[in-house]
């Protein structure tokens, strides 16, 4: 099972750069009068990441609200 789950990693890496080699054309990304320009590979990355921070943060959050009830109603 292990070789199964290499094998899944390295296809999503190898996907990974593929994605990278094919968009380094610069966009110009603009958020409350500031513009930015970046590769699009850069900016989805850098959003992917965001998104992860973010959404592990709302999870833990959420996680520890429904805990903290739980303990009080006990």
């Amino acid at each position: 099972m292990r070789w199964v789950y290499l094998a899944i990693i390295i296809v999503f890496a190898v996907a990974i750069v593929v994605f990278a080699m094919q968009n380094l054309e610069t966009v110009t990304m603009s958020f409350f009068r500031v513009n930015i320009s970046m590769p699009l590979a850069v900016q989805t990355i850098i959003v992917y990441l965001l998104g992860a921070v973010t959404g592990g943060s709302l999870f833990a959050l959420l996680r520890r609200s429904y805990e903290g009830t739980k303990r009080s109603l006990a």
